[in-house]
């Protein structure tokens, strides 16, 4: 088998990196002409994933039609706001017998999509039953050192599902099937903007107490809006729901994290974000997710508030208060008193 990783960012390099160590060569894609030349001189990826050193089954190009040429698995590994425009162009280049994954965590803006609907709706019909994700608590700098992890591979067809297990199962990745699509899709994204709060919490001190409280809460407006949407509550109890926000909460590689910690220390929006290289998917999540919320009718006061202080300059300590403030209430419809 031969694959293509479209994508040369931290995630998609520990991606090529985990397949060409099971003997699969691998074309690895990027834009960037000057970072293709440093792949290519030094056998490493320093902006994204440095330290890794990338062997000689990888082959980096910045050609995409030569990247996906009859390659069986296509591991597309870009942000959510370029998935489209990549599809688009990948499109004329993908093999009939394709196995396409997405591996980026976010939903579409302005339409509100999940990845794998942006997928459906710019790649021929005959590749949608060929359509699948993977998300979990994947750091890709632990990936690619080959630390035990594990991840879901989840799609609508249930033997595309189990044929990436099999591709990318490896001694230490170990890879689930999962036939919610949508809560899958959902956990990954949905977990980044409690991430953003978790980090608040962290850079205004505010304990340990605090985190607990609101990464436990957080999970309650996620699996809310998802089954709203469609998908089963138990997803969010697995690795791509509980799995991937503990280790998006707590993890010094989150980058989601470190722009909620930076906001909670005092610095603005605009300062963080003119700062980075790399994109926290949060951000954009959460303006579709208050989106969503209200679409769907559904309450997330913790999407709400994090959505305010990004977006309307809420300072983050007020943000908290009123969260802690707000009307008293059962923790859940199910352990509320009955009338």
């Amino acid at each position: 088998m031969e694959a293509a990783v479209i994508g040369a960012g931290g995630w998609g390099t520990a991606l090529a990196v985990l397949l060409a160590d099971k003997g699969c060569p691998v074309s690895l894609w990027m834009r960037s002409a000057d970072l293709y030349k440093t792949i290519i001189l030094k056998r490493t990826n320093e902006k994204y994933l440095p330290g890794v050193k990338l062997g000689p089954l990888i082959r980096p190009t910045l050609e995409l039609g030569e990247a996906l040429r009859n390659k069986r698995l296509v591991i597309f590994a870009v942000p959510s706001h370029g998935l489209r425009a990549v599809a688009v162009a990948a499109a004329p280049h993908l093999s009939p017998h394709a196995i396409v994954v997405n591996a980026a965590k976010g939903l579409e803006e302005p339409s509100r999509l999940r990845l794998s609907q942006v997928l459906k709706e710019e790649l021929p019909p005959e590749l949608h039953s060929q359509i699948a994700v993977i998300s979990g608590p994947n750091h890709a700098e632990e990936v690619s050192r080959g630390l035990p992890s594990a991840t879901v591979a989840a799609s609508t067809n249930r033997e595309t599902a189990r044929w990436v297990q099999e591709a990318l199962m490896t001694p230490s990745f170990r890879v689930y099937t999962n036939a919610d699509l949508i809560g899958v899709e959902l956990g990954g994204a949905l977990k980044n903007v409690i991430a953003l709060g978790a980090g608040i919490v962290e850079g205004l001190e505010l304990g340990d107490n605090a985190r607990a409280a609101l990464v436990t809460r957080g999970l309650v407006e996620m699996t809310r809006l998802g089954t709203a949407l469609g998908a089963h509550a138990g997803t969010f109890a697995g690795l791509s729901g509980l799995g991937d926000l503990y280790a998006t909460c707590s993890s010094p590689h989150s980058r989601n994290r470190a722009v909620g910690f930076k906001l909670g220390r005092g610095m603005r929006f605009g300062e963080i974000t003119a700062g980075m290289h790399t994109v926290a998917e949060g951000i954009n999540t959460t303006r579709v997710a208050a989106e969503l919320s209200r679409q769907a009718g559904v309450e997330m006061p913790i999407t709400a508030e994090i959505y305010r202080v990004l977006f309307e300059g809420k300072l983050p300590q007020k943000a908290v208060d009123r969260l802690m403030q707000r009307e008293k209430k059962a923790e859940s419809e199910e352990s509320a008193f009955k009338k």
